[in-house]
């Protein structure tokens, strides 16, 4: 049975939260002297005036936490913040419509980094921070910075970690998961700040460089400019943020470790090995063929193939060149990049590095129990055998995410799009990456996708987000009986 009382309680709390975030762009607006800081203080307000109605009558009950309960709260928080966070785009008029706001404002929950506008640099500074901010609050995930404040409520926090964090072999830094919270979040500010002063050493300014180490660490893709980091024409730009991308999509548990010195215990992690495999491998094609078709220098072609290997496997959206005015076979790499993501336990999204790899070794082995039906065969990871319910999760997450790719191609196909542009935003959007290919690529947004479509598609970047089973558990019946 769900506890009703603790759910609104907490997603109350979680809304005064995102109230509070939204003032951030009054210093902003008046920094710049824009004429929108009061659009923000009213936003901020009524987001958190809605917080206090649902968590103030409840704050001296006795609530508890089940499991169900936690999927619905994370669930229902990015909703919400979705829905509140389109009050700065609303009412400064940045984007009139309402699916619009919302599509941008998923997205940037989401970290999938999709847009649909055309006038970026004709935005306020304040509405684009709040763009690039929202990007950094879904990174991490708000529910992770809930979880050090359930604590003073009262009430434990580890169904929200589990669904929130539904990776198949979730690591915690802490036996107490609010301070598991509290150290990658650390982990995750160090990182914006150390990438901020790199980026202002540049020729970023601080303003940008503050925007963009947001959205890289957060492996969102939001930019301030509509050229994205194609922008700025300069090598230590883009190997910043490279650097960067790489490291937001690798399991904060081993920057945890190398942060303390255990160097060791990073390189021994297997999927961090296979995560740099994929990178060197996909960026020696990309480069060679770069290299070989455009007739350029090896440099720009080294440095353009690394940047959208990891931009796309990371699931960041970041781009520095147009990728579809790359040969056929390039586009192919590229689009089936967009099928792995990050490692498990970063900000990317995607599959995943780790599912990726029990997939491959679990089919190996079946061969090799065709052949020894009677051996005991485990599948190992990291020298470990992988529990078998493990194994199942994995192969039944790899099956939904084909099946929803299959499902939500027709449905774009039926709205209109080509092959190309169905493919590429149902890749784009279920594996919160950001641009596709198609009429969806790094030159153009969703825009002009149907309105049906843009729905349709936000759903997509919310089940992408919860990694599948965290939404689609809440369209089980079986979910709601007591």
């Amino acid at each position: 049975m769900l506890n009703h009382r603790t759910i609104f309680r907490i997603l109350g709390l979680i809304l005064i939260t995102e109230g509070c975030f939204m003032w951030l762009g009054i210093p902003v607006a008046l920094i710049f002297k824009e004429h929108d800081p009061w659009l923000f203080l009213l936003s901020g307000a009524i987001t958190v005036a809605v917080g206090m109605l649902a968590y103030v009558p409840l704050r001296k009950t006795e609530l508890q936490l089940n499991r169900r309960d936690g999927y619905v709260i994370v669930t229902g928080a990015w909703i919400l913040f979705s829905l509140f966070g389109t009050l700065p785009f609303l009412l400064t008029g940045s984007i009139p419509g309402f699916t619009d706001a919302f599509f941008e404002t998923i997205s940037g929950f989401t970290t999938t980094g999709a847009s649909i506008l055309n006038n970026i640099e004709e935005l306020s500074h304040a509405v684009l921070f709040w763009r690039s901010l929202i990007q950094w609050l879904g990174g991490m995930g708000i529910i992770l910075l809930t979880l050090i404040l359930l604590p003073f409520l009262g009430i434990g926090g580890m169904q929200l970690f589990s669904a929130e964090v539904p990776s198949p072999t979730p690591d915690k830094l802490h036996p107490h998961v609010k301070d598991t919270a509290k150290r990658l979040w650390l982990i995750y500010m160090v990182f914006t700040v150390s990438e901020t002063l790199l980026l202002w050493a540049g020729e970023m300014n601080l303003y940008d460089a503050i925007c963009h180490s947001l959205t890289t660490m957060a492996t969102g893709g939001f930019s301030t400019k509509q050229a994205s980091i194609a922008y700025w024409d300069s090598p230590y730009i883009h190997y910043v943020i490279t650097v960067f991308m790489f490291f937001a999509g690798t399991n904060f548990t081993l920057a945890y470790f190398g942060m303390h010195g255990q160097f060791r215990k990073i390189w021994e992690n297997e999927e961090f090995k296979w995560y740099i495999g994929f990178i060197g491998g996909f960026t020696l094609l990309v480069t060679i063929g770069l290299y070989f078709t455009s007739g350029g220098e090896l440099e720009p072609a080294f440095r353009n193939s690394l940047f959208q290997v990891v931009s796309i496997i990371t699931t960041t959206g970041y781009a520095t060149a147009d990728y579809m005015l790359w040969a056929p076979w390039i586009i192919v790499l590229i689009l089936l990049l967009m099928f792995f993501g990050g490692s498990a336990g970063s900000t990317g999204g995607g599959p995943k590095i780790m599912r990726i790899v029990i997939m491959l070794k679990n089919s190996t082995q079946e061969l090799k129990r065709m052949i020894h039906p009677n051996a005991v065969i485990p599948v190992r990871f990291n020298k470990m055998a992988v529990e078998q319910p493990i194994v199942t999760n994995v192969l039944a997450f790899i099956t939904f995410y084909a099946i929803i790719v299959l499902i939500s191609m027709a449905v774009m196909s039926v709205l209109g799009n080509d092959l190309d542009t169905s493919v590429g935003a149902v890749a784009a959007t279920l594996g919160n990456i950001g641009p596709g290919i198609g009429k969806v690529g790094p030159a153009l947004n969703f825009a002009e996708i149907h309105m049906a479509g843009k729905w349709y598609l936000s759903f997509l970047m919310l089940v992408g987000r919860l990694e599948l089973f965290t939404v689609l558990v809440l369209f089980s019946p079986l979910f709601w009986k007591k």
